[in-house]
């Protein structure tokens, strides 16, 4: 990444995770390093969403150099240093097989219709022939919305009527993008049915279908997480994680209402890559997780 776009990306970040990073800065001033400042930043850290297990992880490893610390900057410095080592690094993966199928997975409400969207125009604006599937076929408002969106940006869509099998309209979709000859087949899926044992189930027949259709797919398995969900989130990435195996995650809604310490939660407890942000509601507003800008983001004033 660039220094221009990680120095944009920071800036847009800063302004969304104002609150955090406010609660945490104001700690790391003056000229030395007051005693109360461990037990205070472990409580505030929890605050923020991090949680217990990032706190204590953080703090014992600023503990072991706090020797050669001299300054609240020395102690902040070193907690942002162990804080981007939290985040696991993202596949190499680069689209090399033909189509790339990408699974987007996530409860309703999280933003995953509209990150779909988004990751489309992205892959399309860098000359991608791109395929959209709606295979949550449990609500016509998702279709539509997908639908809504196809339009809008140009780009493709399989769909079927409401009720119709998911795991059916997505081999319909990889079929389609195989014999056109698409590059990226991104594919919709159900965020929540009767119970949630029907819709991991769903989820895996979708992900057995789809590799019938092409040995290999789907490269990607995309979770997308509601960055304002907190404990929730961490739940959700548990549990979609233990029913099919996620490559990444999306964090969304991280330009304002959300604090902002999930992300570190969720590498820390499940060590699964973070791969975009979502900073609003414009297809423009899905960006490449960089940890570093991240970092500064939470934790500078």
């Amino acid at each position: 990444m660039t220094d221009n776009v990680r120095l944009s990306l920071f800036s847009r970040l800063k302004t969304g995770l104002k609150k955090t990073s406010s609660q945490i800065s104001s700690l790391f001033t003056g000229n030395h390093i007051d005693d109360n400042i461990w037990d205070e930043l472990h409580e505030r850290l929890i605050l923020t969403d991090a949680g217990a297990p990032v706190a204590e992880k953080l703090l014992e490893s600023a503990r072991k150099n706090r020797a050669a610390m001299k300054t609240p900057q020395n102690l902040l410095d070193e907690i942002k240093k162990q804080a981007v080592l939290l985040f696991p690094p993202l596949p190499t993966a680069k689209h090399e097989q033909k189509p790339w199928v990408i699974l987007v997975i996530g409860v309703n409400g999280s933003g995953k219709t509209t990150t779909i969207a988004k990751l489309a125009k992205r892959h399309k604006e860098n000359g991608k022939k791109v395929l959209l599937c709606a295979a949550d076929t449990f609500r016509a408002a998702a279709i539509e919305q997908l639908k809504g969106w196809a339009d809008r940006i140009g780009i493709p869509l399989v769909c079927q009527q409401e009720g119709s099998d998911p795991a059916a309209v997505a081999f319909d979709a990889v079929v389609s993008g195989c014999s056109g000859g698409k590059d990226i087949i991104i594919i919709d899926t159900a965020g929540r049915l009767h119970t949630k044992h029907n819709l991991m189930e769903e989820l895996k027949k979708i992900e057995r279908v789809i590799g019938k259709a092409n040995a290999g797919s789907p490269q990607e398995v995309l979770l997308v997480l509601d960055g304002t969900a907190g404990q929730n989130a961490l739940a959700q990435a548990k549990a979609f994680n233990e029913a099919i195996s996620v490559t990444s995650i999306v964090i969304t809604k991280l330009d304002g209402t959300a604090k902002g310490g999930i992300a570190m939660r969720i590498a820390k407890e499940i060590n699964i890559p973070v791969k975009y942000v979502g900073l609003g509601e414009q297809p423009d507003d899905l960006i490449l997780f960089d940890p570093e800008a991240y970092v500064e983001a939470v934790f500078s004033a």
